[in-house]
């Protein structure tokens, strides 16, 4: 059943500006891999445990963006337990996911339980969110070091995998994506610091002893440009800074080309890689610079840069604001209550499929929606759906900044879907702030919102 509040409402409120880089404030998410689908970017990360004392890593997490500044959580769709043949509830690290002829493929990395040893593996689906299976029963490949695979598509639709820490390794995929042509073997010129930078003292884990090796260390990320091919990587050792190289064939010869981002913020680690959308140029990475945040509590970042008229990569500095937007959230749409571009205290369920909400919802939380049109016109009203009611509480809508009075509010004692007047008018481009608030306990969980 529907119900209506009237709500009084005051003058709105000054700007008041958060962050937006980290771009995910709702769980930690390191890794992320990139891919531009239509009107669509996805992100697909890994996932720091929020009690991680060490790489605590069990299922891997997907978004989306329409503007590079609103992120929708699309669930938890791949984890540990995809894989049966896996080491379960850990060791879900950095992966990739890749469109090809109608499917999804998902290749990740993992440890096969039987022989500890260092997996990749690949998941398919008919769709981004999945749901996804386990594609070949079995490792894709497996050695040490075996971890952070890349999928690159070229321009003749042919499919090549990379992978690698302290080795890089690459193969041709066949036309099922799930195996390779003619196997696969070490990126020529890997041993070579012209093709993968200075040379400096490194733990050779394979050897058990520092030898001198290149400074490539792991997470390549391939792509193409015209006729120039770029592989860039977190590189130096620990802590990593990201660099690249690039060649004139997916079969190199490599040419080491510099540092192109510094090492991240609270993290000894920088993993992530360049997308092209909506005709701008990104470079994902992540940082440790949310509450709690370090080494193993990760979380991902973006920046706009623009290539050198040679076609090189500028060094690309770190950002709190990150991208501009590329587009606006239509409130008259409803609007998911997990797409947002800043958060606190709230989260994501850890679901799959395609029905997600916010949860974890306590006194004083509250959401932050990016550049929301409101058109000309004022809208009339706002509805919301709440789900899984526990205790009562207020959900307030204001415009550009927390402080003031709100121009809609909602008083919840129940689930379900309601309605209510909107104060004052409301035009034109805006941010949007959704507060929450109640008593101690956790209040309920949130589904969507929408003007009318």
């Amino acid at each position: 059943m529907k119900k209506t509040f009237i709500i009084l409402a005051l003058i709105l409120p000054a700007c008041l500006c958060y962050a937006q880089n980290p771009i995910i404030t709702t769980a930690y998410t390191p890794d992320p891999a990139p891919f531009a689908h239509g009107d669509k970017l996805y992100m697909f990360t890994g996932h720091d445990e929020d009690d991680a004392t060490y790489f605590k890593m069990k299922d891997w997490m997907l978004y989306s963006t329409e503007d590079m500044v609103n992120w929708t959580y699309l669930g938890t769709p791949v984890s540990t337990a995809t894989f049966d043949w896996a080491f379960q509830g850990d060791r879900a690290w950095a992966s990739q996911a890749v469109e090809r002829n109608g499917k999804w493929y998902w290749y990740v990395c993992l440890t096969e339980a039987a022989t500890n040893a260092d997996a990749l593996a690949v998941a398919v689906a008919d769709h981004p969110q999945g749901p996804y299976k386990d594609a070949i029963g079995g490792p894709l490949a497996t050695g040490w070091s075996f971890i952070d695979p890349t999928v690159f598509i070229d321009k003749d639709n042919s499919a090549y995998l990379f992978w690698g820490n302290k080795g890089c390794w690459y193969g041709k995929l066949g036309n099922d994506m799930v195996s390779f042509e003619n196997g696969y073997k070490e990126v020529p010129g890997f041993h070579d610091p012209a093709c993968f930078g200075p040379e400096s003292m490194k733990m050779n884990w394979a050897k058990g002893r520092e030898e001198m090796m290149v400074g490539y260390e792991e997470g390549p990320w391939v792509s193409r440009r015209g006729d120039i091919y770029y592989m860039t990587y977190p590189a130096g050792g620990v802590p990593e800074h990201m660099a690249y190289s690039t060649a004139p064939s997916i079969d190199g010869p490599w040419t080491y080309r510099g540092r192109i981002m510094d090492e991240a913020e609270n993290a000894f680690t920088i993993h992530g890689g360049e997308v092209e959308f909506k005709g701008r140029n990104y470079m994902f990475y992540h940082n440790g610079a949310l509450p709690n945040g370090g080494g193993f509590h990760r979380s991902a970042c973006v920046e706009e840069f623009t290539y050198n008229e040679d076609g090189t990569i500028p060094f690309i500095p770190f950002t709190k604001h990150g991208p501009r937007p590329v587009g606006a959230v239509n409130p008259y749409n409803r609007v998911e209550a997990e797409t947002m571009a800043w958060s606190w205290g709230v989260k994501t369920d850890r679901l799959a499929g395609f029905k997600h909400y916010v949860t974890q919802i306590h006194n004083g939380d509250w959401i932050k929606i990016r550049e929301v049109d409101f058109g000309q016109d004022s809208p009339g009203e706002i509805e919301l759906e709440i789900l899984n009611f526990r205790t009562p509480g207020v959900v307030e809508f204001y415009v550009d900044a927390l402080g003031g009075n709100p121009f809609a509010s909602f008083d919840i004692r129940d689930s379900g879907a309601m309605e209510t007047s909107i104060a004052r008018p409301v035009t034109g481009l805006h941010d949007v702030y959704v507060l929450f608030r109640g008593g101690d306990d956790q209040l309920f969980d949130f589904d969507w919102w929408q003007v009318k």
